[in-house]
């Protein structure tokens, strides 16, 4: 039986989608997913994704390095948010990160419910990522984490280069991955310009990260595949 791809355009309709044999790839490109790909691709022992920034306090004591974005920006008295300048080898080398964000980390406990595997994309590890799902014996679904439950250009542009990848290895299976693959073939020679257009783009301009975005588009720094097992995000015993 042939494998299918599908892609949701935002975890508000995830409950339309049957996941519960599935590889789910949860994508938060500016900058959850990015960070956490960096992070564990850098010797991250692992990657804690909480709910709430409450969540993390229940971690305080235990030597882990705790990190908190909200809207963009760090919440204040943690170690440090989502930029993926945080998870450098210094920073994050052996230790264990516990790390609640806006979008990214909501969109990963939603998956993790029913999905027969949840795994971590961005633009940093695009190649070992679709190598990895190539081999699989599963159907695949892109969860595009969105911003607040809206759809968002950035997470299904990304998607649409998955589906572009793997177009002769998976069945397309909804008009969504037409129109993330078509918006990826439109933009992919020159992402940063096309980013341009989208409002979250323009929140964290007015943040003064430009430096993150580019860095988030950035194609095959990582190999790291990151694999939610039980609580914790770690790197893929299959990874090349």
């Amino acid at each position: 039986m042939s494998r299918t791809i599908e892609v949701c355009l935002t975890p508000a309709l995830l409950h339309l989608y049957n996941i519960e044999n599935s590889i789910v790839v949860v994508i938060d490109i500016l900058r959850a997913t990015s960070s956490i790909t960096y992070g564990i691709d850098n010797g991250a022992e692992a990657i804690i994704p909480v709910a709430h920034v409450e969540d993390c306090l229940a971690y305080a004591d235990k030597g882990f390095l705790l990190a908190a974005e909200r809207n963009g920006e760090v919440v204040a008295g943690y170690d440090f948010g989502n930029s993926p300048f945080s998870y450098t080898k210094e920073k994050v080398g052996g230790k264990t990160v516990v790390l609640t964000t806006t979008n990214g980390t909501k969109a990963l406990h939603m998956a993790q419910e029913r999905a027969h595997k949840v795994l971590i994309g961005s633009f940093l590890n695009l190649t070992s990522l679709c190598n990895w799902l190539k081999a699989q014996d599963k159907n695949v679904l892109l969860l595009c984490s969105g911003w607040k439950d809206n759809f968002n250009l950035e997470d299904t542009l990304f998607a649409g280069a998955v589906v572009n990848v793997l177009r002769n290895d998976f069945t397309h299976s909804d008009d969504a991955c037409v129109v993330a693959e078509d918006m990826y073939l439109m933009a992919k020679d020159d992402l940063r310009s096309y980013l341009h257009k989208s409002s979250h783009s323009h929140r964290l301009a007015a943040l003064n990260i430009e430096e993150d975005v580019q860095f988030c588009l950035r194609l095959d720094l990582c190999t790291a595949i990151p694999v939610l097992e039980g609580t914790r995000l770690v790197a893929s015993p299959l990874t090349p």
